[in-house]
């Protein structure tokens, strides 16, 4: 593995580091913290302060080494938990967020020199309130034992041994004290480096004085997997033994330690390989040596988890998408005289299917991971516009494809700036209006139907639709007579360049942001709708597919073409009554259901299919969501097939079509557009208008 490749998983390990400290700091802020909580920020920082140091990001180890040291003392208890100091644990934090992308992209690092002389001041100011920490009494230390250069080559060192060995030569502080160590097996095991931390107690203000390697055996008998070597350390009289145990917390029992001067080398932990199961000699031929690779590997334990390059789950996503055309062709030629075959077909639906949910399971993540940057968004709005929002999460453990999370920060980043400088009042007018000072904004997300609907909800004023609509005529967007019910004037917010506010600021007022969340919505194959009640609230829901790779879909005929209707935009199918179609102008028509009239729109005519059914009553009509107007029905010549299908991107194999979201392959080998619901529908309302106008 190359080092960059070693440096990518540090830097994902950061960002899970990351999201456990601010899950800690949430539970302090909140006040429900505990002894646990305090040592998982902890080990969280701790965990990356080591890697920067092992990869040589020197400003990200030295503000990490500062805020360590503040942790330390919260640890031990000689720092209080306030909420000031809590409140600056979250600030260091997000510095450090800022930090990590900084090394990440090789950027400059953010400028921290006054947050790291707030950190030093929290900790100096309870000094004084320190309990005095027992120093382990200085030990003469032994005389240095030169370790030939051989051995050191023999046990694999090199440079890292010749190094270390170097301080043997610096001349011994004043007041020392003694560690002697011996790194066992299993802290070699899963990248584990036990020189990385020797080096750590080096940077401190330690000297290796001595390196025991009488353990080390003959060449033939050397296993490279055990510990043989042993080190004598002596260390600085301030450094304490809490000190010296938190860099080998990892390790644990895996790397033994002895303190002081007169305690003794820990044992050797040199564990004998299993004896090989004997072999059967051939008659008159002489019993073969055991070997020990017949040995089978021992079984991981359960609960282990593997990091997964994305293009590798990509090209398995690929060959399932492939598995699933395969099945619809050999569906299709089966169908008119493979009656026998009905059952194996059957099965291999069924196979075809678990392994598509296995693929995909592989690649969902947590919405969690996007959540958790949500409460560094609203500490950065506070400061800006002195709003102090509470923060509701629920559903965070709901999965989805991870290319739809790395896509949906973007939007949810603009909702919830949107929900705090629009939505949610200042305080004396929340408290005029009998409501707490404090804002509450509400993020949910959970399954539904394979779709997933993530819900962004404040508790502010809700949209001032008189404000809305004035605006909108002001910008020419609608005319001034326009007759447009509540939930239209709502989404005129998404209209590009519109905006509300009063003044430009860098949060909001150049109306670059709604449209934008519509359009990466879109782009994701969701939609958003509003619901919003004046005083109330306002509050966005997001429907997002579970995965961009394969969905479901109704196949439909229109005239010469056959088409793919996706099945998250479909309520119901029908064939109307008599009576149930009325006309409206010229040439609309409206479906009656169940009391509710709906526009009808004709695919043929809309798409320009050729031999196309004209009139309702001849065909099928398909009643679907959509986002802008609303339900509408689709006019087709019928329904043939519903099934999966894999989704072909048209931008990249040929050009974006209006109306037409993507192509899949039929069973039958023919290429089938999917279709753009919610384009079509809008540009046939906005048709009709027009007609009706003139």
């Amino acid at each position: 593995m190359t080092s960059e490749e070693i440096q990518a998983i540090f830097f994902a390990e950061c960002e899970e580091s990351l999201a456990a400290a601010e899950a800690g700091l949430a539970a302090c802020k909140a006040g429900t913290e505990d002894a646990d909580t305090i040592n998982a920020i902890f080990r969280a920082v701790h965990s990356i302060k080591g890697g920067a140091g092992a990869f040589g990001h020197v400003a990200l180890q030295a503000f990490t080494h500062t805020y360590e040291t503040l942790l330390s003392d919260v640890r031990e208890g000689t720092v209080a938990i306030t909420p000031p100091l809590t409140e600056l644990m979250l600030r260091a934090l997000d510095t450090l967020s800022d930090h990590v992308s900084a090394a990440q992209e090789g950027t400059a690092p953010p400028a921290d020199a006054a947050l790291l002389a707030e950190l030093t001041a929290a900790q100096a100011a309870h000094a004084g309130a320190a309990p005095a920490l027992e120093t382990p009494a200085s030990a003469p230390v032994p005389a240095p034992t030169p370790v030939p250069a051989s051995a050191a080559a023999d046990q694999g060192f090199d440079l890292d041994l010749d190094a270390l060995l170097d301080d043997l030569a610096a001349p011994a502080p004043a007041a020392e004290w003694t560690l002697r160590l011996r790194p066992h097996a299993g802290a070699m095991v899963n990248g584990g480096e036990p020189l990385l931390m020797l080096r750590e107690l080096v940077s401190a203000g330690g000297r290796v004085s001595e390196c025991d390697w009488s353990l080390v055996p003959e060449l033939d008998a050397l296993d490279p997997f055990q510990g043989y070597l042993g080190w004598t350390l002596c260390l600085p009289a301030d450094m304490t033994e809490a000190a010296v145990a938190e860099i080998f917390e990892f390790a644990g029992d895996d790397c033994g330690l002895a303190f002081g001067g007169d305690a003794p080398f820990p044992p050797a932990r040199i564990v004998a390989p299993p004896a090989p199961a004997a072999v059967p000699a051939a008659p008159g031929a002489a019993n073969p040596a055991p070997c020990a690779a017949t040995q089978p590997p021992p079984a991981p334990p359960a609960g282990q988890s593997i990091r997964i390059d994305l293009p590798k789950l990509d090209r398995l996503i690929d060959a399932v998408g492939e598995l699933v055309i395969a099945q619809a062709m050999l569906a299709q030629r089966l169908g008119s005289d493979g009656a026998s075959a009905a059952e194996e077909l059957a099965l291999i639906e069924t196979l075809t299917r678990d392994i598509q949910e296995s693929a995909m399971a592989i690649r969902a993540q947590p919405i969690g991971s996007v959540f958790s940057r949500v409460p560094r968004i609203l500490r950065e709005l506070t400061q800006s516009t002195g709003k102090h929002v509470r923060l509701e999460v629920s559903g965070e453990a709901t999965e989805l494809d991870k290319t739809v999370i790395e896509r949906l920060g973007e939007p949810l980043t603009h909702l919830i700036r949107n929900a705090v400088d629009h939505g949610i009042e200042p305080a004396d007018r929340r408290l005029a209006a009998g409501k707490s000072a404090e804002g509450t904004l509400r993020l949910s997300a959970e399954q539904r139907s394979g779709r997933i609907l993530i819900r962004v909800e404040d508790d502010g004023a809700g949209i001032d639709r008189a404000r809305v609509f004035a605006k909108a005529v002001e910008k020419g967007l609608i005319a001034p007579d326009a007759q447009l019910s509540g939930e239209e004037i709502d989404l005129l917010i998404f209209a590009p360049g519109f905006s509300t506010a009063q003044q430009v600021s860098n949060i909001s007022g150049r109306g670059v942001g709604m449209d934008v969340v519509r359009q990466n919505v879109k782009d994701l194959g969701g939609r958003i709708t509003i619901e919003s009640v004046a005083g109330k609230g306002t509050a966005f829901v997001l429907t997002l597919p579970l995965t961009l790779a394969i969905s479901d879909g109704m196949i439909v005929n229109v005239g010469d073409q056959t088409m793919v209707v996706p099945l998250a935009h479909v309520i119901e199918s029908l064939r109307p009554a008599p009576g149930d179609v009325k006309g409206l102008g010229a040439r609309r028509q409206m479906l009656n259901v169940r009391g509710r009239f709906i526009p009808v729109v004709p695919l043929g005519r809309e798409l320009g299919a050729a031999g196309c059914r004209e009139y309702p009553e001849q065909g099928v009509l398909i009643v679907v969501d959509t986002e802008a107007h609303g339900q509408a029905a689709l006019l087709v010549d019928s329904i043939s097939d519903q099934r999966q299908f894999v989704i072909k991107s048209l931008d990249t194999h040929y050009r974006q079509v209006e109306g037409v979201a993507g192509a899949t392959i039929l069973g039958d080998g023919r290429v089938a557009l999917i279709l753009d619901v919610d384009g079509l529908v809008a540009r046939s309302v906005a048709a009709g208008q027009l007609r009706e106008a003139a």
